[in-house]
């Protein structure tokens, strides 16, 4: 049973909603204000107030504040991940991809997830080598499910979006290297990314052996080039092409924090080059969050 309190705000929430298509637009956002105020128990209201109108200008004055709304929370969210130590990647990639994406359906994404790392758990033998389970992951992943780089449509948003790349297989360089690495922590394979100028490899580190191989490497992955597996003399001339000096940060993991930096950097670049300045704005807004 509702109690007063909640009636009242039941009925100040409908009112406010009927007082949205002001013309006086100083009113309107005024309404606007009170409306964000109450967060994500007005959103079903709007909803419903939309379904009902006819009236286009109160139908985008809904719109706005429910993605106002929407991007408060992601925002929010994204916050407390980062203020917690950020160690869940999957879950800072599903907050970024929320950001656009608001009605995700959060546990279908962790449902694929958990899907192929089964495939490949049940074709995992206890003593394969390093470079055998790579290829495991690689057959599960690029031969089993199908998953290759976007080199047709690289500058999309839509390949920095997991929900997305789950669905079509395609994506860019992070997003395929985080789904890889992911998948493989899950199954306690030490595979981690490599925030590598103009583009993004993972690395597998010996964490029991650090001392026999350079800050712990063993080899590299290309996830955007079905897993080739690579050495760092290969770092080493890629650097090279890009006349840029090589320096530690390129060949050693980097946190969970920097990955999620660096989606959300894609996203800016994809949105500047489609013109979409509000989406650049808000994105930049998220990343601030990091420095």
């Amino acid at each position: 049973m509702k109690n007063v309190d909640d009636v009242m705000d039941v009925k100040e929430i409908e009112a406010l909603i009927k007082l949205l298509d002001d013309p006086d637009t100083e009113i309107a956002s005024h309404v606007e204000d009170r409306l964000f105020t109450h967060g994500n128990e007005v959103i079903s209201h709007l909803e419903n107030a939309w379904e009902q109108s006819f009236d286009s200008v109160l139908q985008q004055r809904i719109e706005n504040l429910i993605h106002r709304i929407q991007f408060q929370n992601v925002k929010n969210d994204l916050q407390l991940w980062q203020l917690s130590g950020a160690f869940d990647l999957l879950q800072g990639v599903i907050l970024v991809n929320k950001y656009h994406y608001p009605d995700l359906d959060e546990q279908k994404l962790i449902n694929q997830i958990e899907d192929m790392k089964r495939e490949i758990w049940l074709q995992l033998v206890y003593d394969m080598s390093a470079i055998e389970k790579v290829k495991l992951i690689n057959h599960v992943l690029y031969n089993i499910y199908g998953f290759s780089g976007n080199t047709t449509n690289h500058q999309d948003a839509k390949n920095s979006y997991l929900s997305q790349v789950l669905e079509t297989r395609k994506g860019n360089q992070i997003l395929l290297a985080t789904i890889y690495s992911v998948i493989a922590q899950k199954l306690d394979i030490p595979v981690y990314g490599v925030n590598l100028p103009q583009h993004f490899i993972l690395a597998y580190v010996d964490e029991s052996q650090k001392d026999n191989f350079e800050n712990g490497v063993i080899f590299y992955i290309n996830a955007f080039n079905r897993g080739f597996i690579f050495g760092r003399r290969d770092v080493d001339s890629f650097l090279k092409q890009l006349n840029i000096a090589p320096d530690r940060q390129f060949y050693e993991p980097c946190s969970n924090s920097a990955i999620v930096q660096r989606i959300i950097r894609n996203l800016i670049s994809a949105y500047e080059k489609s013109g979409s300045q509000e989406q650049v704005r808000e994105l930049e807004e998220l990343l601030e969050i990091f420095l």
